[in-house]
């Protein structure tokens, strides 16, 4: 098979089914920064692949690797990785390399984490939904930069404690292990709706986790989410769903209307409230470059009126959910919805996890997770804020409370009940 390359390439993307690793690479390990072989058949790279000195991100997901590479730890600038839906059982030490920022192995057939994963300073972002895990190493608390963990559908018995004392932890979905219970909300019956009744119109969005359609239901327009089923970075969509049954109704929260049955393909169906056209995305999904952190158009401003509107209403669903035992788990801007008049609503559950109330101390630390991604969602806002003098005391509280939800020591962070006290005396 030949492959054509462009002399000094910085990056690169094949996928012709390959076996073996293309030769025809090394003459790009001088420039190569990117390099993508998702969807082939590869189970090994070879032993000179740290050839490669100038390579930043790496994507192997949809292949035959039954180990992460032990090569790639000589790699010292690669800090993006990507290696999903394969077959790794075997994940040896000191397999990567310290510069590691952004960690893909979901859905793989792992069963333990090496210590060595401690050693990863700088990692911020780790998914690891879809293994076989029973247990976190110790060394996970050493992960002082770990921003975003995705840990649903492993083997976990017990809720692995240690992740409460990681300082920058702010997006934590852990549904569907064996530790996990179901809401009890769950058992509250929705009105069943059949398939036959709706008259399905275009599709409005595509997710990770289900496509999204408008749909005509006794003449009254409607939402319907078609569940893929499929494991997702995330977790499972049956998780998504069952949470989106237990959420209630709330101002700022995607109402659930009905369980639709009877669909032709017998995939698990939701009937929601239509969120008018007039709303659009907050935000944008984080960059390859920003990891964690949401992005903005460039000619998106916000008033420090509109962003305390904003952060209000946001507060109160959180609030809402909370109460409930409900973590969102990817609390960001790109899953906040706005009007003209910033009118808000969050939406997007696929990493959202249950906890039971009764477990103050655990309740009120993932909480406080969460309140730190309020935290960032505030700092962001305040970026995007023309400077006005008249709103320098609004913007200075603002500031503080940006501060007390970012607070490292967590203990000392507000919860929802706080924040929506504070934010509700400025308005």
């Amino acid at each position: 098979m030949s492959i054509q390359l462009e002399k000094g390439a910085t990056s690169v993307k094949i996928a012709q089914g390959l076996r073996d690793f293309p030769k025809e690479l090394y003459s790009l390990e001088n420039s190569l920064e990117v390099l993508d072989l998702t969807d082939n058949n590869l189970s090994s790279l070879p032993d000179d692949f740290y050839r490669f000195k100038k390579l930043k991100r790496l994507f192997l997901s949809n292949n035959q690797f039954n180990h992460v590479p032990k090569v790639l730890a000589k790699l010292s600038k690669l800090s993006m990785i990507g290696i999903r839906n394969n077959q790794i059982k075997i994940f040896e030490e000191n397999s990567l390399p310290l510069n590691t920022r952004w960690l893909i192995l979901t859905d793989n057939e792992l069963t333990a984490l090496p210590n060595s994963i401690g050693s990863l300073k700088f990692l911020q972002k780790c998914m690891l939904s879809g293994n076989k895990l029973s247990f976190l190493p110790e060394t996970f608390t050493n992960c002082t930069n770990l921003e975003l963990l995705r840990i649903s559908a492993n083997k976990l018995e017990v809720f692995p404690t240690l992740l409460l004392s990681l300082p920058k932890l702010s997006w934590l979905a852990y549904s569907a292990n064996p530790f996990c219970k179901k809401h009890p909300k769950i058992k509250d019956k929705l009105k069943v709706v059949s398939w036959e009744e709706l008259e399905i119109k275009q599709l409005l969005g595509e997710g990770a986790s289900g496509n999204i359609y408008k749909a005509i239901f006794k003449k009254e327009e409607v939402a319907i989410k078609i569940f893929k089923g499929e494991m997702t970075s995330d977790g499972l969509p049956q998780e998504e769903m069952d949470i989106n049954i237990s959420m209630g109704v709330h101002k700022n929260l995607i109402d659930v209307l009905a369980q639709v049955s009877n669909h032709p393909e017998n995939k698990d169906v939701l009937m929601l409230e239509l969120i008018p056209s007039s709303f659009k995305n907050l935000g944008l999904p984080p960059s390859l470059e920003s990891c964690t952190r949401d992005t903005y158009p460039s000619d998106f401003k916000l008033s420090i009126k509109d962003s305390l509107k904003i952060l209000q209403e946001i507060a109160n669903a959180s609030f809402h959910m909370h109460e409930r035992g409900i973590m969102h788990g990817d609390f960001y801007a790109h899953n906040i919805m706005i009007d003209k008049n910033y009118n808000s609503i969050l939406g997007d559950f696929g990493a959202a996890s249950y906890y039971e109330l009764e477990e103050i101390e655990i309740k009120n630390a993932l909480e406080k997770i969460e309140v730190r991604a309020f935290g960032c969602l505030i700092q962001e806002l305040l970026s995007l804020c023309k400077e006005n003098l008249s709103n320098k005391e609004i913007r200075d509280y603002l500031i503080k409370l940006q501060n007390k939800c970012k607070n490292e020591v967590i203990e000392k962070r507000p919860l929802f009940k706080e924040i929506l006290k504070i934010l509700n005396n400025l308005l």
